[in-house]
Formats: structure tokens, sequence, C-alpha cells
């Protein structure tokens, strides 16, 4: 099929994943030709290409004729270092050498603030966007519903959850999040664009009891009294920002839209 000269093309790197699909879906992308990438075969988008940004292949041939790139890319479970550093690395060249006019990074809340691996690899990643191969924009925001869920769903496998319920949280709908990467799209690059986060911020604990609600399950939540320094930026709200809170789905409208429950 010939290519659409009407219309921009914009890449987005991990196209399979939550935010991926997001992006792909929402209405702001019937103005761009989004190609999709991804180590599977197929995914969401107009156009898909295979690339894998750990190992280099196809990362040339996803920015031919790429107008702006949104580096959703991510593996946090993972070799962090390989991917969100090194694949970053690749990617921003691959960009430079096509002429690419426009990169948005993906990025998290609180990098900066939280001392986890996968979070350090995510600011050097940042800083490799700022070292100015491509015109750039950085976009942060909170955990997704979505993420808070599975998390939860892993603590209560055990006949009793063990939670550590004086975390704090801020989450914000997946949806929201990908809107404003296409308003990041459309205004062109800006460096560090405003934080996005959820309307709350909450405890796990609150957070645990609503979700419990919503599954219908009785199992009994321990509070579990981590130690370390990522857990104590956790406790102090290191990975929300409440100054940012501009999201409007809140957790429990989210479990209800998820869940189909009434919560009490």
């Amino acid at each position: 099929m010939p290519a659409d000269r009407s219309r921009p093309r914009v890449l987005v790197t991990g196209a399979s994943g939550v935010l991926g699909r997001s992006l792909a879906g929402r209405a702001a992308a019937g103005g761009y030709v989004v190609r999709g990438t991804g180590r599977g075969v197929t995914g969401p988008g107009d156009e898909w290409t295979r690339c894998n940004l750990a190992s280099g292949e196809g990362v040339d041939a996803a920015v031919q004729d790429v107008h702006t790139v949104i580096h959703a890319a991510s593996s946090p479970k993972g070799d962090t270092e390989r991917t969100d550093v090194h694949g970053t690395m690749r990617l921003l060249e691959a960009a430079r050498r096509a002429g690419v006019r426009h990169v948005v990074y993906v990025s998290v809340v609180g990098i900066d603030r939280v001392p986890y691996a996968y979070y350090r690899h995510k600011l050097a990643a940042e800083r490799e966007m700022q070292a100015g191969r491509v015109p750039w924009t950085i976009l942060r925001g909170t955990q997704f519903h979505e993420f808070v869920d599975t998390m939860f769903a892993g603590m209560m496998k055990l006949p009793a959850g063990f939670v550590p319920t004086d975390f704090q949280s801020q989450p914000v709908h997946v949806d929201e999040f990908a809107d404003a990467l296409w308003e990041c799209v459309a205004a062109g690059p800006m460096k560090r664009a405003p934080d996005v986060a959820g309307p709350q911020v909450l405890r796990f604990g609150a957070m645990m009891r609503a979700w419990k609600a919503a599954r219908g399950i009785r199992k009994p939540v321990i509070h579990l009294p981590l130690p370390g320094a990522v857990a104590a930026a956790l406790r102090r709200g290191g990975a929300t920002a409440p100054e940012h809170a501009v999201g409007r789905m809140t957790w429990e409208e989210w479990l209800r839209e998820r869940y189909g429950t009434a919560l009490p």
C-alpha cells in the first residue's frame, strides 16, 4: 500500500503494551499514520514493524519516514539497562540518521526521588534524551490503574495478603496519559512537559480495601513493614505528584468500570 503523505507518521515503540494500545486507539491518533513496533509480528496501529531495542534488530527500518517517535518501550522486569538505556541510545542515533524531528519519551514520576534500580535506568534514559541528538520532550506520569491492579493481585496470592499499606500512590487512567502524549506530539518539542498524575493520592491500605470489595475477595490483609530507602521514599509519596493531579478517573471509578461491582 502506498504511504499516506497527507498525515505525518508517528512511531510508537512498545506499541503492544497497555499504553501502546491506548495510544493507537485514541481519537488524536486519526491525525497521524501510527506505526507500531514491538518484538511480536503484529500489533496495533496503521502499520507494524518488528523491532528489538535491546539487540538493535529493526531499529533503523522502524524510524524511516517517521516525523515523531513516542518512545514507550520499557523493560521493568527484564534487563532495564540494556533496553531502557542502551536501547534508547540506539533509537536516538537511528532517529538522528533518519531525520526524525521529535522524540517524546515516556517516563515515570518519582524516578529522581525513589532509589529503585529501574528508576535509575529511566533517569539515565532521560539524560540520553537531553543529550540533544533529536529535539525532544519528556513526559512523566504516575502509575496506571492496570499496574496497581496486577500488583495487588500478586500480593493476594497467598491465604493472606502481605501489603505495605502505608505506601502512597496516585494512579492515573492510561487513556488520560495517552491523550497528554498526543498533545505533546501536536505541540512539538518542549523538553520537560508538565507531569501527569491521577486525581487522588491514596495509601495502599485504602486502595486495597476498595480493590478487595470490587473483586469480592475476603482474604485478610496484613501490613508488611518494608525496610530500606525505596520503601521509605514510597511511604513519603516519592512516586506521587499532587501538584499535577490533572487526571479525572479515581481508583474506585476505575474499579467499577473494570469489574462492574458496586463499592461501599
